[in-house]
């Protein structure tokens, strides 16, 4: 073939190998800009936004696995406004505001921001409107597309299926200025935080972690599609569920009998520490301060209450342990071996000394021996033991004395917190020798017959609830506690038990475990042919304690308290009433209690003890609570 044919050909095979390549360009050029939506929309996408996805908040279950907390959805309105911002001419605000149920002047206000002062960005999406229930957010989900700008965020706030236990639950918030500049970027402006309950306690384990999405956006603000198909993207972790020892049946119940009457009711299980129930009213329905728009006004009228609902009165309140101090007394007099069991006091009403009536007492027989001692509660023999516990080293001043009393009371979980799993708890107080050197520091020293009242729990001596009831435990144990708790353990999104953080620690108090005998057979004649003979149950041996402690307010009646545990052997439920302005401790504190004990053992109250229960349920108390 001539030279000029070959060079021809090539020149026809390359002009064809140009078409054919500039055919494929422009054919994926179509495709691409064309054809192919997705890589269309991508290529116009004008960012990207990183979206947070909120995790879960763990659950609260019973002790029998009812739930006590749930989460309920609920939803923020979020606005780029740069992108409203491009839109702005288009939109329809009256619609807009329509939906939401807000006034334009809202929109206004919510929508100008300090762009200069470093919180806001118009790049960056902010909260326009919070807490949207989902009945707005149905009726605006259906128009969101045609406001460019605007994004919905699912959020979980708590629901609450029943209207017990507000004060240990507690309830969530809004974190504030100081935690989000100390929570290491853990929390957002707008975020949820357990305020207070165990929701406060157990925050760290029940928020989970926070996950992202990368959603691509194109230049009206619209969602195009996820960020390298949401590789980069991190899902959320739940947070843990927190299973309580909280019987919801026994707890419900203790409300209903504590209704209209201001205290609290605290059971715990001698053998474990775990909290039965822990009631303390004037209470309010949990649901009341659910996340809502609602909620600040609900807040504010139980905050300006004066019957103060909001107070958790089982582990804040402070009170005088009155006669429910005297078994602790005799415990310390036995083990310091400054009497026995058989040691017998005259009382002829009241405490002499020199002839002088000293302290008072009520009429009763002779107390040859602990036992009856503490069935009758009389004052004088307490006051005895007392004062030669503190006198027993025979010192010019006792206080070698009391600090060995007030030794045995810190060993017994007085004058500090317990440790329980809840926030706020209190100490309680016992004066020290310091103090009443410093009270009587004018006097050349002090005697024992000057603090006389700390033998028959007055004076200065305070308890929360909590702290009495441990000490029903305390005794029901013969000598020791285990620390008091609320959650047994938790559990994963992956339904794997967690043990809870709190250390479970087993607290001896040095007594021997002899000594508790004749306390524990005085207790039990206290409610057999006592002090609390209505606190009897035939068929469960209750051994209790009551209590009529000075109300140092100076209006009202003395306050009602008493203290148990049952059965006798092996004890199950160890319990403690405080009821405020009840007066004599055997009228409503032990009752209740009694009533309590038999419901948690048996779950019903027998037929011929429903006139006890309907005399507590009845009984209104709270006019004398009133403040004005």
């Amino acid at each position: 073939m001539p030279v000029a044919d070959i060079y021809q050909e090539r020149s026809v095979i390359i002009r064809v190998a140009f078409a054919l390549i500039a055919i494929l360009l422009v054919y994926w050029l179509l495709r691409l800009q064309v054809l192919d939506t997705p890589f269309r929309d991508k290529a116009e996408a004008a960012g990207v936004s990183r979206q947070t996805e909120y995790p879960a908040r763990g659950l609260f279950y019973d002790r029998n696995g009812e739930l006590l907390v749930v989460n309920a959805p609920m939803y923020d309105l979020l606005v780029t406004y740069n992108q409203f911002e491009k839109n702005k001419d288009k939109f329809d605000t009256l619609k807009f505001c329509r939906l939401l149920g807000i006034t334009p002047e809202y929109f206004n206000e919510n929508m100008t921001k300090n762009w200069r002062s470093g919180r806001f960005a118009k790049s960056v999406p902010f909260v326009f409107l919070s807490k949207i229930t989902p009945a707005q957010y149905a009726a605006f989900q259906e128009s969101i597309y045609e406001f460019p700008g605007f994004a919905v965020q699912l959020r979980n706030a708590r629901g609450y299926p029943h209207p017990q236990a507000p004060h240990l639950l507690g309830y969530i918030g809004e974190v504030d200025q100081k935690i989000l500049e100390d929570s290491a970027s853990i929390y957002d402006p707008g975020d949820y935080i357990g305020a207070s309950g165990l929701e406060k306690f157990y925050e760290y384990f029940l928020r989970g972690d926070k996950g992202v999405t990368h959603i691509l956006k194109d230049n009206l603000g619209r969602s195009i599609g996820q960020l390298d198909e949401g590789k980069r993207d991190k899902p959320p972790t739940s947070g843990l569920d927190l299973l309580t020892t909280i019987d919801l049946e026994l707890q419900a119940y203790g409300e209903k009998l504590m209704a209209n009457k201001a205290g609290s009711i605290v059971a715990i299980e001698p053998s474990t520490g775990e909290i039965l129930a822990m009631i303390s009213t004037p209470g309010y329905d949990p649901r009341l301060l659910v996340v809502g728009q609602q909620r600040g006004q609900a807040y504010a009228a139980l905050a300006t209450d004066s019957l103060l609902p909001l107070l958790n009165r089982s582990v804040i309140a402070q009170y005088p342990p009155g006669s429910l101090f005297k078994p602790l007394v005799a415990l310390i007099g036995l083990q310091e071996g400054v009497i026995t069991a058989e040691r017998g006091v005259a009382c002829g009403g009241a405490y002499y000394l020199g002839g002088q009536r000293l302290t008072g007492c009520h009429a009763h027989p002779y107390c040859g021996n602990v036992e009856t001692a503490i069935q009758y509660s009389c004052n004088a023999y307490f006051v005895t033991v007392f004062r030669d516990i503190v006198d027993q080293f025979n010192e010019k001043t006792p206080r070698r004395g009391l600090n060995t009393f007030n030794d045995y009371l810190q060993r017994f979980g007085m004058g500090s917190p317990l440790g329980v799993d809840i926030p706020s708890e209190l100490a309680g107080n016992y004066p020290t020798s310091e103090d009443y050197d410093r009270k009587f520091r004018n006097e050349t020293g002090w005697k024992s017959v000057w603090i006389r009242s700390l033998g028959i729990g007055q004076g200065e001596l305070l308890m929360t609830n909590l702290q009495m009831a441990n000490l029903a435990a305390t005794i029901a144990n013969r000598g020791y506690y285990i620390t008091p708790h609320l959650v047994r353990a938790m559990r994963n999104q992956d339904n794997q038990v967690v043990k809870a953080p709190l250390a479970l620690d087993i607290h001896k108090t040095g007594i021997d475990a002899r000594h508790f005998e004749p306390i524990i057979n005085g207790m039990e004649k206290v409610v057999i042919a006592g002090t609390a003979r209505n606190a009897f149950i035939w068929d469960i041996p209750v051994c209790g304690k009551t209590g009529t402690a000075e109300n140092n307010q100076g209006s009202g009646e003395d306050h009602s308290i008493f203290f148990a545990f049952a059965p006798k052997e092996n004890p199950k439920i160890a319990i403690a009433v405080y009821i405020e302005n009840g007066g004599w401790g055997g009228s409503y504190a032990a009752p209740i209690a009694s009533l309590m004990i038999e419901k948690y053992i048996k779950r019903k109250i027998a037929p011929e003890r429903e006139y006890l229960e309907k005399r507590m349920l009845d009984a209104n108390l709270l006019l004398k609570n009133r403040r004005p």
